[in-house]
């Protein structure tokens, strides 16, 4: 448990995320409460939270900015920390949160993503550190309430952790082409056809070229061409 001054809600929104959740649970155990909202699994996600003694609460989905803010009002405390089930706090960021919550000098804190892409951390490609707010006190923040691509708006003026979480984003190509596929069909209202032709050879060389996918090798090529097809699909829709 925390011996912050300030005690801390870890909140995780789910739905069928049985290959990931545990973990996600095991690395907020330093919080003093883990919640994890779920929409509606079919799987095993709510029994493995529940097996490992975390408060599971359950709300149709609402879009991704609606559901976090959903979670966080459902929070006992009022410093939270925003999860996704595919990531997993490190030790040592655990370790300066609680350092942080003791006496807190801003009222939310960008953390940094290690992301790992078909078993490869990449730092290239426009992927590190990827910066977003996840640890803030609510009474001060909320998120933007959009289908996807959410993000902390903060009145005030953030701080930043120096560790990052880890996330697990894709374990396969075909993994990432279901997700971007769903994300892109949320973004339909934005459709543009002279988009949809030419932003995609920008995305693959701006991440490849530009934002060093080279050195990543087949890995930040793969991922290159893959964001480049999101491209595609998010303005042909």
């Amino acid at each position: 448990m925390s011996t912050s001054t300030n005690p801390l809600s870890v909140v995780i929104i789910t739905q069928n995320e049985e290959r990931v959740i545990g973990n996600a649970i095991q690395s907020a155990r330093f919080a003093d409460e883990v919640l994890v909202l779920d929409s509606g699994s079919d799987d095993k996600t709510v029994d493995i939270a529940k097996d490992l003694g975390v408060r599971v609460e359950h709300l149709d989905w609402l879009g991704f900015g609606k559901q976090k803010n959903a979670a966080i009002d459902l929070a006992k405390n009022n410093w939270v920390f925003v999860l996704d089930s595919d990531e997993e706090i490190t030790p040592e960021l655990a370790h300066e949160v609680r350092k942080i919550l003791k006496n807190p000098e801003h009222d939310g804190f960008f953390v940094a993503r290690l992301n790992k892409f078909f078993g490869k951390y990449i730092k290239t490609c426009g992927l590190y550190p990827d910066y977003s707010v996840r640890l803030f006190n609510k009474t001060k923040a909320r998120f933007n309430e959009v289908e996807v691509h959410e993000s902390v708006q903060l009145k005030s003026q953030a701080g930043y952790l120096p560790s990052h979480m880890i996330h697990d984003a894709y374990e396969d190509i075909d993994e990432f082409i279901q997700k971007q596929n769903r994300y892109s069909s949320l973004h339909s209202s934005q459709k543009n056809l002279l988009k949809a032709l030419l932003n995609p050879y920008w995305t693959f060389f701006n991440l490849y070229i530009v934002k060093k996918g080279v050195l990543d090798g087949w890995h930040g090529f793969i991922i290159a061409k893959l964001y480049a097809q999101y491209t595609f699909w998010k303005y042909i829709k």
